[in-house]
């Protein structure tokens, strides 16, 4: 999934969530983080500490790449 926005982030959290078949509150105590605050990752806010963001994404097993466009897609854009 290409990420080019805080929602395809929320989006792709909330997938794995499901796939592990966790509820919202399972996940954020895993995440070690505050239920309030993984609400708020899967709805998109863009507020949100980056560092957090980082952390619940490892638990989560999604990795996520900085790719140089030109070399993602094969021309500078």
């Amino acid at each position: 999934m290409k990420i080019i926005s805080v929602e395809s982030i929320s989006e792709a959290v909330k997938t794995r969530r499901k796939q592990l078949g966790l509820t919202q509150s399972e996940t954020a105590a895993m995440c070690n983080v505050g239920a309030r605050f993984f609400s708020e990752l899967e709805n998109g806010k863009e507020t949100l500490q980056m560092n957090k963001v980082l952390h619940c994404l490892e638990m989560l097993g999604i990795n996520l790449y900085a790719v140089n466009r030109e070399d993602d897609m094969g021309e500078i854009k």
